[in-house]
């Protein structure tokens, strides 16, 4: 298992497939997380077709949703992100989510993995402690960097919801 890594921390993951997960403790009064994977260009902004979350792929499948599971205590919403396949003009992958009723300040446990596809090795983790009052969290991004991949830990909350995210982002809602 990969160290925790704090806010703001990046560090390289392979040129390879790789799962997204976003991982919270779930209970009576626990506000339902929903995640999804924003594809941001060199611009700075969503590409066309790229906001991928539920049965929302992104063209020729290089992200995916593929959906939740329950362990014990513990939810978690992962995203595959075939990296090699990702088309040249996505530079970043950003990993999002939104809670309807309630916020992350009272969802417990949150945090954000990167594993390789099989799911086996775990190549980071951020745990978030620090949200609030937010509907809408960035949990983590993979980027490009010198021809190959990173993944930060970022941890930006919006007490906006989905409309921060949309504006930082460029997104039609």
């Amino acid at each position: 298992m990969a160290g925790v890594m704090s806010k703001g921390a990046n560090t390289p993951v392979p040129q390879a497939p790789v799962r997204l997960r976003l991982h919270w403790r779930h209970g009576a009064g626990v506000p339902d997380a929903r995640t999804a994977a924003l594809l941001v260009t060199e611009d700075g902004r969503v590409a066309p077709d790229g906001v991928v979350g539920g049965d929302r792929p992104v063209p020729g499948g290089a992200v995916r949703h593929e959906g939740r599971t329950v362990t014990g205590g513990r939810t978690a919403e992962t995203l595959h992100v075939d990296l090699p396949a990702l088309p040249d003009r996505i530079e970043r992958v950003v990993l999002v989510a939104l809670v309807a009723d309630g916020t992350f300040g009272e969802v417990p446990g949150l945090d954000v993995t990167v594993t390789d596809a099989a799911g086996d090795h775990e190549l980071a983790r951020y745990e978030s402690r620090d949200t609030t009052t937010e509907t809408a969290f960035v949990a983590g991004e993979l980027y490009r960097r010198q021809g190959g991949w990173k993944f930060r830990a970022v941890g930006q909350g919006y007490a906006s919801g989905l409309a921060g995210i949309a504006s930082d982002y460029g997104v039609n809602i």
